[in-house]
């Protein structure tokens, strides 16, 4: 079972954009995959059409209650979202902080760490599932932090723009800091996303950050990405000439996905 992780302390990169393509490719090809939306605003949970009042994932992580109990199924449509099932998310999230303060002895007991909760959890998920897809809140809070130390690789949504390029800096010394002392495995891939090819400041932006990081072909800033997530129809079922599916198709196998 492969852990993902979609991350960036920035919001407006196509982070959530990114969860939902890559969970829909993954089921596309037969697999049987796990979403957790960790993010209190529950986009991802809604795109798949999962709408809930209370989310129960701050207390899996404590283990008051089991995966099972929290797993619904998606309700988009198509054949392949048999494949899909989703731990959803709510505003309820917003109280994690809090919950585990309140239950750190108990932790202490259980994980050691309140950062090695996810990873815990997650042995509930083997042999059920073949991919588990994350994603996160735009910060590094502790939805993040557990989410890295169970995963075995982090993808990186960033726009090819000054603030967003700066943004990364912090986020990678969080992931050398992980990989360092709680998950050696940890790997990572940079994606450029929402990229505008006709604007030169943007061509300069990516030719720096592939000078900086090792990165994967861009996602180009297309109507048909918002389409997809407006008619809930991943870029996989459009047209076979479609941009976006061409970006896409070079994506995943720049990832080996």
């Amino acid at each position: 079972m492969e852990v993902i992780t979609v991350a960036n302390n920035k919001g407006g990169v196509g982070k959530t954009m990114q969860c939902y393509q890559l969970a829909c490719h993954l089921a596309t090809k037969g697999h049987r995959v796990l979403v957790i939306d960790l993010d209190s605003q529950a986009n991802l949970s809604s795109t798949f059409g999962v709408h809930i009042q209370r989310t129960l994932i701050p207390e899996w992580l404590i283990g008051d209650v089991n995966l099972e109990d929290i797993v619904v199924p998606s309700e988009g449509e198509g054949e392949f979202h048999e494949n899909i099932f989703l731990v959803p998310s709510s505003r309820h999230m917003a109280n994690l902080s809090k919950l585990l303060i309140l239950s750190e002895g108990e932790i202490r007991k259980n994980a050691g760490r309140k950062e090695r909760l996810m990873r815990k959890r997650l042995t509930q998920a083997e042999g059920q599932y073949d991919y588990v897809v994350i994603d996160t809140p735009p910060m590094l809070g502790d939805e993040l932090i557990m989410a890295l130390v169970a995963s075995n690789r982090i993808l990186i949504p960033t726009q090819a723009q000054d603030y967003s390029i700066d943004g990364l800096e912090e986020l990678m010394d969080t992931f050398e800091i992980i990989k360092e002392t709680e998950n050696p495995v940890l790997e990572f891939s940079i994606i450029p996303s929402m990229v505008n090819t006709r604007r030169k400041i943007e061509r300069q932006r990516l030719e720096e950050l592939a000078q900086a990081f090792k990165i994967t072909p861009p996602i180009r800033n297309l109507v048909q990405m918002q389409e997809s997530i407006s008619t809930k129809k991943p870029i996989a079922k459009m047209g076979a000439k479609t941009k976006g599916r061409e970006d896409y198709e070079a994506l995943w196998q720049a990832l080996n996905l």
